[in-house]
């Protein structure tokens, strides 16, 4: 599976963004799908997650309350919904694929280039 992610920018703190990740080539449904971040000198982070049939997610502690992760698997997208931002969510991007949740960078089948966001004080 081909993974296409969108929709980063540069926002005010507080503000919000709505990623996307297309995908194409192999069937979509059967994967699990996550967003991951990675900052500047950073190791790449687990943001959020989703089962394949988009009942079971999950998120990292601080993105809890803030960040909705949904899919629609007859348009094969996967979407972040980012609210609240702080700068401390400066970071690029990544939407990846994978056969289970929880996901690690290590377990995933496929990554998307990532998108910059970039929150500003």
């Amino acid at each position: 599976v081909q993974l296409q992610a969108s929709g980063g920018g540069l926002v005010q703190a507080g503000g919000s963004l709505r990623l996307s990740c297309a995908a194409s080539g192999r069937t979509f449904s059967p994967y699990a799908m996550a967003w991951f971040r990675q900052a500047p000198r950073e190791e790449r982070d687990f943001v959020a997650g989703i089962s394949w049939r988009g009942g079971v997610t999950y998120y990292a502690d601080s993105e809890k309350g803030r960040f909705t992760i949904s899919r629609d698997n007859v348009k094969n997208t996967v979407s972040l919904q980012m609210n609240f931002l702080k700068p401390e969510d400066t970071a690029v991007y990544y939407c990846a694929a994978g056969s289970r949740l929880p996901m690690t960078p290590t377990t995933t089948d496929a990554w998307g280039k990532g998108t910059q966001v970039t929150v500003s004080s």
